[in-house]
């Protein structure tokens, strides 16, 4: 019995410090870990943040370029109200063709007005049109986007920018 004794007395101190050395290189190890992923997330966000609010930025550039009101006052008006009208809902297209990256950088709630402002703006160029003759000149089509626009409590792109504003509040 005096071996397993010696062996167990040498043992025992030696898993001892064994496991306190492994428990405390673990957990300076897991906080070290830790404390990387933070400084990467905080790096990373000095990167993205200029960018998210860049895409914010164009976002907004484009729901006022839609705006029924704006695109009317800025487009020629010359010719008849059907070409007017394709070429109002080719603008539209267009414009959000050319920010469909930016959904990247926002969030799915804030690209979902997006849309659905884009949406709503094409459905008002479409009713305006079909409250003027087919043979009726492009100013006939824009007056009559004008009074469809009037009749709205809030436009489709007030309502997103709003929208985008409040949420540019909450994460800046």
């Amino acid at each position: 019995m005096d071996p397993i004794f010696e062996i167990v007395k040498i043992l025992l101190p030696s898993a001892i410090v064994f496991l306190t050395a492994y428990y405390l290189v673990k957990n300076f190890l897991d906080h070290d870990s830790r404390k990387r992923v933070v400084d990467l997330k905080l790096a990373n966000q000095t990167v993205i943040t200029p960018i998210r609010l860049q895409a914010y930025e164009r976002v907004i550039l484009f729901l006022e370029r839609i705006n029924p009101t704006s695109m009317v006052m800025r487009m020629n008006k010359v010719g008849g109200a059907t070409a007017f009208q394709s070429e109002l809902l080719k603008t539209v297209r267009t414009e959000f063709e050319h920010n469909l990256s930016q959904q990247i950088y926002m969030s799915s709630k804030s690209w979902d007005a997006i849309v659905r402002s884009k949406e709503e703006t094409i459905k008002l160029i479409n009713v305006a049109a079909t409250r003027v003759n087919a043979d009726a000149s492009a100013m006939d089509l824009a007056q009559s986007i004008v009074t469809v626009s009037a009749q709205l409590t809030e436009l489709p792109t007030k309502s997103a920018i709003d929208f985008i504003k409040k949420e540019i509040g909450k994460e800046f």
